[in-house]
């Protein structure tokens, strides 16, 4: 949180040394809430052992409401934003397979409880080649790099005895994509972004699309739909998954 907390920190100050020149510039604060679905597999692996559990049938791992934050800065045709988004999965169940999860294995018929935790952090820079307001709608499009990290921490509990086994993995991944907004005026505008990278075994696709409403100037609402698929690959952890589902929240332009 301390990563985003000194971006924003940088947006404001370069807001404040840019001055009245740049008069078209918006500050915007996004908060809001996420019912997000998981699917996919993860392991624990000792020298390369172990088994690829899946997130739904093997640990009932169920949809989870997350929380969400955005800070944004615009200026001229340049867009910088930080967003932060924890995630936590939690499922109770009675495994129907033996599994290994890093050197341990859990037979079948045992009971357990597992716990996927991933703090997502996310620094972009879009610049709109298109940036039109003379027109009855105003639109910008354009590309937009990224920088995710994702923090991802994995958990199995054997509930009977109490024994826990957790592995966790960090990767930093850059992304390519693009931008949009259409907007009527200022209260109403539609807003879309996706972006993609692979690399060393780990990959990361984001795809959003939401609709803004500010019936005041400052103050306004937003609900939208999130895609994600995310895959660590790293020494002694794995992660193969997606995430989707709606949200909405609230934000303030100034």
């Amino acid at each position: 949180m301390r990563i985003i907390m000194r971006f924003f920190s940088a947006l404001v100050l370069l807001a404040l040394v840019a001055g009245p020149a740049l008069a078209d510039e918006t500050i915007s604060l996004k908060v809001g809430d996420l019912l997000l679905a998981p699917k996919g597999e993860f392991a624990g692996t000792v020298d390369g052992v172990g088994t690829r559990i899946d997130m739904k049938k093997d640990l009932n791992i169920k949809d989870s409401q997350q929380l969400m934050a955005e800070a944004a800065l615009q200026l001229g045709n340049f867009r910088l934003s930080a967003g932060y988004l924890p995630l936590n999965f939690t499922g109770n169940g009675t495994l129907t397979r033996s599994v290994d999860f890093n050197g341990k294995t859990y037979t079948a018929g045992t009971s357990v409880k597992s716990d996927v935790d991933i703090k997502l952090y996310d620094v972009g820079l879009a610049y709109y080649l298109l940036n039109i307001n003379n027109l009855p709608v105003r639109l910008q499009v354009g590309p937009e790099l990224s920088v995710k990290v994702a923090n991802a921490d994995l958990k199995v509990t054997d509930t009977t005895n109490g024994i826990t086994d957790e592995t966790s993995g960090t990767v930093r991944i850059p992304t390519v994509g693009g931008r949009f907004r259409v907007a009527l005026a200022d209260y109403l505008g539609v807003v879309g972004r996706v972006g993609y990278m692979a690399y060393g075994g780990n990959h990361f696709l984001d795809a959003d699309g939401q609709v803004e409403f500010s019936p005041l100037p400052l103050v306004g609402i937003f609900a939208g739909y999130r895609y994600f698929k995310l895959k660590v690959d790293q020494s002694g952890t794995y992660l193969d998954a997606r995430f989707s589902g709606p949200y909405g929240g609230v934000l303030v332009r100034f």
